[in-house]
């Protein structure tokens, strides 16, 4: 199997015990199986991971794409997931989710 282009990581608040706490668990009931079906749709190589807790929680939901290293906040809605993936697309971070 070949190595993706890219890898999305998708803040899901899991700590070092196990539990969820935070918000980014808690926004984004949905997400993953949106954000794949449009990946897949979009023919990108991206992977997405699922994480424990990126330590953000301010900015939740948090996604992080590398090897970019755009970090977005705010991501809890398909228009986010969108904006975000038509800046992959373009080569640009979609500056309204950016973390700066």
């Amino acid at each position: 199997m070949a190595l993706p282009e890219r890898i999305i990581l998708v803040c899901q608040s899991f700590r070092s015990g196990g539990d969820p706490k935070g918000i980014c668990h808690k926004q984004t009931e949905g997400f993953l199986q949106y954000l794949e079906e449009e990946i897949l749709d979009r023919g990108l190589d991206v992977q997405i991971a699922a994480t424990g807790c990126l330590k953000q929680c301010e900015a939740g939901p948090v996604m992080v794409v590398q090897p970019d290293n755009w970090w977005f906040k705010g991501v809890a809605s398909e228009a986010a997931i969108d904006a975000i993936l038509d800046g992959i697309e373009a080569g640009e971070p979609a500056a309204e989710y950016l973390i700066a």
